[in-house]
Parts: C-alpha cells; sequence; structure tokens
C-alpha cells in the first residue's frame, strides 16, 4: 500500500551511481531549458516572471515522490498558463496582491481535485475529452498565445477578450510600434525559428556527436535571451522605451499559503476559480499522462493513470505553497529531459535545485531581458502545438468529429477557452449519444461452406424465408432500446412468413434496465405474433446480469452459444 501511493519506494531500491550521473546531467540541461520558459510563461500567466521560477520547484519535487512516469518533467505550461489568465481575468481584479492570490487558490484547488479524482480513481473522467476535442482546443489556444504575445514584438499595448478583438486591437496600434523592440522580437523569431533546424546541424559540423548536439540545440532560448539582455544593457535600450523584464526578486519564496482575504470568499469568486481549477485539472491531466504513456512506452515501462492524478496534484499544491499557478507535464521538456537520458523521477528533483539555485542568484541578470524575447520564446514553443492538418484529417475521416473540433476552436477563439472546451466536449456527448441511439444493425445469413455469418447485402449467403437473424453492433442501453424495437417490429412486418428471430449480440457490452424491458416487450410482441424469438452469442457478463431477471425464463425461444448452432437448430425445425 505505501509502494503505491509512493513510486519512489520502487525505484530508489535500484538507484546506482549510472542513474544517479545520467540524472544529473539531464536535470542541468532540463534547468536550462526551464528557466527562459518558467519566467515566459509566468508573464503569459499574467503573473510577475519571478512566480514561474517558484512554481518549478516544489512541484517537481512533489511529482518525485507521488508520480509514476521516470521522465515527465512537471511546470509551467503554455496552454495551463492560458486559462489561468483566461479564468482570473473573469473576476475582474484590479490589484496584483489578489490577482496573484487568485492564481495560488486556482493551484491549491486543482491539486485537491486532481488528489480526489485519484484517490476515487476517476481518471477515466478525461475520456469525456475526446482526441479532436483536445486537438481543437490545444490548435485554438496556440493561435490565442501566439497572437496576445505580438503585441510584445511590436512593441504596443493592445488587447483583447479573444482573438478578433486582439487582431484589430493590434491593427489599430500598428502605427506606435516600436522599432526597436521589433527588431530585438524579430531578431529573437528569427533565432529561435532556425535553432529548431539549423543549429544541430552546425554543431554536428563543429565536431560535436548528433545527440550531444541535439541537447544543445534545445538550450536555444538561452542564447537569444544572453545575445538580447547583452544589446538591451550595451546600448541602453532600456531608456528608449524597450520593455524590459525589470528587477526580479532574487531568492526563494516564502513557503505556505497566503492569506486569503474575505474578498474572495465574500463575493463567491471562489466558486467560479473552482469550476476553473476543474477544466484546468482535467486538461492538464490528459497533457501530462499522454506525454507520460507516449514515453514509458519507448522503455518499456508504464504509468498508472490514477497515481498520476495524484502525482499531478501534490505538484499543485507544492505550487501553491511556493506562492505559484497551476502547472502540469510538459511536452518539450519532457522529451528533452528523456533524451538527455534520465532515468528516475530524481531527475526533476535535481532540476528543482536548479531552478533554486537561480532564483537565488542569477536573477540580477536578468534585469535587462526584453520582454519581447520572452514574447518569442512563448511564440515558437506555441506555434509547434498547433495542428492544421489534424483539421482535414478529422474532416476526412468522420465529419461529426469535425463538427466538434470545429465548434471547440471557433468558440475558444471568439469566447474564450473555458466555453471553447465546454462546447466541445458538450458537442461530443451529444454526438455520441445521437450515433449510439441508432446503432448499425445487419441481417445476417451464412456463409456457403462455413460457419461464418455475414451482412446479407455485402455477401452472397444463405437465408431463410422462416428465420430472421439481426445482429446488432452496439450495446443495448437507454438511448437506443426504442430504436432496436421499431427496427425488429418493421422486419416483421416486411416478411410475414418468419417463424424464428434470432437477436445476434457479438457486439453487446451491456444491457441496461431500459434496454432490459425493451426485451421483454419484443419477447411478448412476437409471441402475440407468432414468432419465437431467440439469442445468440451473448457474452458472458451480459449473461450474468439477465439470468438475475425474469427474462430468460420467460424467453419464448433460447439462447445459443454461437449463431451457427442457432442455424443448425432452427434448420431442423423448420
Amino acid at each position: 500500500m505505501l509502494a503505491r501511493y509512493f513510486p519512489l519506494i520502487g525505484w530508489l531500491k535500484a538507484y546506482n551511481k549510472h542513474a544517479l550521473s545520467n540524472d544529473l546531467i539531464a536535470a542541468l540541461i532540463v534547468t536550462i531549458m526551464l528557466i527562459p520558459q518558467s519566467l515566459a510563461y509566468a508573464m503569459l500567466a499574467g503573473l510577475p516572471p519571478e512566480v514561474g521560477l517558484y512554481a518549478s520547484i516544489l512541484p517537481l519535487v512533489a511529482y518525485t515522490l507521488f508520480g509514476t512516469s521516470r521522465t515527465l518533467s512537471v511546470g509551467p505550461v503554455a496552454v495551463i498558463s492560458l486559462m489561468t489568465a483566461a479564468s482570473i481575468s473573469q473576476l475582474n481584479l484590479t490589484d496584483s496582491s489578489q490577482y496573484l492570490a487568485a492564481a495560488v487558490l486556482l493551484a491549491l484547488i486543482s491539486g485537491l481535485i486532481l488528489i480526489l479524482m485519484g484517490i476515487f480513481k476517476l481518471g477515466m473522467l478525461a475520456n469525456f475529452l475526446s482526441h479532436p476535442v483536445i486537438s481543437g482546443f490545444i490548435t485554438a489556444s496556440g493561435l490565442l498565445i501566439a497572437a496576445s504575445q505580438l503585441p510584445h514584438i511590436l512593441g504596443i499595448n493592445a488587447k483583447g477578450t479573444n482573438l478578433f478583438d486582439l487582431v484589430l486591437a493590434i491593427i489599430g496600434e500598428l502605427a506606435q510600434t516600436n522599432l526597436l523592440t521589433l527588431g530585438l522580437g524579430g531578431f529573437a523569431l528569427a533565432f529561435l525559428f532556425w535553432s529548431r533546424s539549423g543549429l544541430k546541424p552546425l554543431l554536428i559540423r563543429l565536431g560535436l556527436s548528433a545527440h550531444s548536439a541535439g541537447l544543445l540545440a534545445k538550450a536555444g532560448p538561452v542564447l537569444a535571451i544572453f545575445a538580447t539582455t547583452l544589446t538591451v544593457w550595451g546600448a541602453d535600450l532600456a531608456n528608449r522605451n524597450v520593455a524590459i523584464v525589470g528587477a526580479i526578486p532574487a531568492g526563494l519564496p516564502q513557503f505556505g499559503l497566503p492569506s486569503f482575504d474575505s474578498w474572495l470568499f465574500d463575493d463567491g469568486l471562489w466558486q467560479q476559480l473552482v469550476v476553473s481549477a476543474l477544466f484546468i485539472s482535467l486538461v492538464g491531466f490528459v497533457e501530462s499522462v499522454s506525454v507520460a504513456q507516449t514515453l514509458a512506452a519507448k522503455r518499456r515501462q508504464r504509468i498508472e493513470p490514477n497515481q498520476e492524478l495524484i502525482g499531478l496534484g501534490a505538484a499543485n499544491i507544492g505550487s501553491a505553497l511556493s506562492g505559484g499557478f497551476p502547472v502540469t507535464g510538459g511536452f518539450s521538456r519532457s522529451v528533452v529531459n528523456f533524451d538527455a537520458g534520465a532515468q528516475t523521477p530524481a531527475a526533476g528533483a535535481f532540476t528543482a535545485m536548479g531552478i533554486a539555485l537561480a532564483a537565488l542568484f542569477l536573477t540580477p541578470l536578468l534585469y535587462f531581458l526584453p520582454q519581447a524575447t520572452l514574447a518569442a520564446t512563448i511564440i515558437v514553443a506555441v506555434l509547434a502545438l498547433i495542428d492544421l492538418p489534424a483539421i482535414k484529417r478529422t474532416w476526412q475521416y468522420s465529419r461529426s468529429d469535425f463538427s466538434a473540433m470545429l465548434v471547440t476552436i471557433l468558440l475558444t477563439l471568439s469566447q474564450g477557452v473555458e466555453i471553447g472546451i465546454m462546447a466541445g466536449v458538450g458537442l461530443s456527448l451529444l454526438l455520441f449519444l445521437y450515433r449510439t441511439s441508432q446503432p448499425h444493425s445487419a441481417l445476417v445469413g451464412l456463409v456457403p461452406g462455413t460457419e461464418h455469418f455475414r451482412n446479407i447485402d455485402r455477401h452472397q449467403v444463405e437465408t431463410s424465408a422462416q428465420l430472421i437473424t439481426l445482429r446488432i453492433d452496439e450495446s443495448l442501453y437507454f438511448a437506443n432500446a426504442r430504436h432496436l424495437e421499431d427496427r425488429i417490429y418493421a422486419l416483421i412486418v416486411q416478411q410475414p412468413s418468419v417463424k424464428h428471430f434470432v437477436l445476434m449480440c457479438p457486439a453487446v457490452n451491456l444491457i441496461d434496465a431500459s434496454a432490459l424491458e425493451s426485451l421483454e416487450a419484443i419477447n411478448h410482441r412476437l409471441q402475440d405474433s407468432g414468432v419465437i424469438f431467440h439469442l445468440s452469442e451473448v457474452k458472458g457478463p451480459v449473461m450474468d446480469r439477465l439470468q438475475k431477471s425474469n427474462f430468460l425464463e420467460e424467453l419464448t425461444g433460447q439462447v445459443f452459444l454461437n449463431q451457427f448452432a442457432a442455424w443448425q437448430a432452427l434448420s431442423e425445425k423448420m
């Protein structure tokens, strides 16, 4: 039981010098990558840059204790930072301390929700976020995030509550563009885009191995920060209206929850945060667990989704205790951690130590860091999340999934992240109910010379005028029970000579109470019509449930193990 909730007990037993050295190297590389990301994502969330560093210390330690992935790197990520900003902006807070307190409370509530979901094994709730909805949401969020950073690149003041308002505001302020800021931001963007594909080959030509060159290429944002910060300092651009990060308090945060003033509770604002925290928790869990499973599969390892909920919950509570905002597992950082050779979650703890040292000693060096460089870092990171080809693929494969994806994208861009994902999930569930309320079914017959039964509209098969076999390709529940009744009654009317009706159930995994009543009604109505009702290929768990009712006693026919046995037995009777 102890090892179940503290997975480190398992990997700590086999920890050795080789794993330690690999974890230390991976931690060094991820720390270099995480410092600029933490600053940038805090800015994206509307918080002071140092809060990003604070949200990258305790969460990593907490996940080391409770997480099951060996290589997942937890901390601030773009989408969750955007959702944090959107959630708190709805509260219409004007005081910066209140804004920070709301962000901390959001992390705390999110952590509690995740832990409760893990304890009660509710990881399956994330399954309601279908892949097309998540893909559409992330694509729309990426566009929103990129657009929200353009004013920092241009050196203008333009804001908007949605993409369209933001674009109009940017167009209206273009005449006020600061050319020096644009130059710095443009250079950072160009360099970061080039470093993704061009820096590694250059390092290889200089004599580095492909693996080392690939890892160093991930440090492109650090080089951009160094170059632009040095330029701002050397040319005194801060006095020429180039926005800089400014003074970042050196030192570690004050660990412990801040005092939440009565305004947060008297006005009922915390209730809005609970709803927002629920969506942040679900989206963060889906993003994190998909990354963790992908990386674990490459090493033939496994993760435990419900324990991952506890690990992520503990990470968010750790963020709240250190004055941070909601966090989750990051894709790019985790991949770098994996490629750098991290062997255990201890690499995350070592990364936390590196971030703590940076908060203690490196923050004075970031005074002249231009905000345009952080904006460029965010833009380059989130553009990798935008998957426009997925829209075309979804359209070609499933129009209903495409509609859910499109609604999610449009509403996220026009109405905000929470409304967008709520609409996407709601539409997905409605489309699921619609599809399963009209399940596919097929009249089947015997393929000559075999024991197989196939659709009479697709194959040359043997049938009988006195026997109808209907294969139902969906579980039976309240939404489709009446449809099955109508389908069977219509078949009986179309074939007056029928004496036996077999419902073939190889795809039926569930028969709920409503569907059971429909089967009882079908049995009685067929009996009144002089038709005997049979079942075939009923699965064991479904049969167990039927045996708890009176249906099998009242059934006019038999339950056959397979359809061929039904065909043989009924052919002899006919």
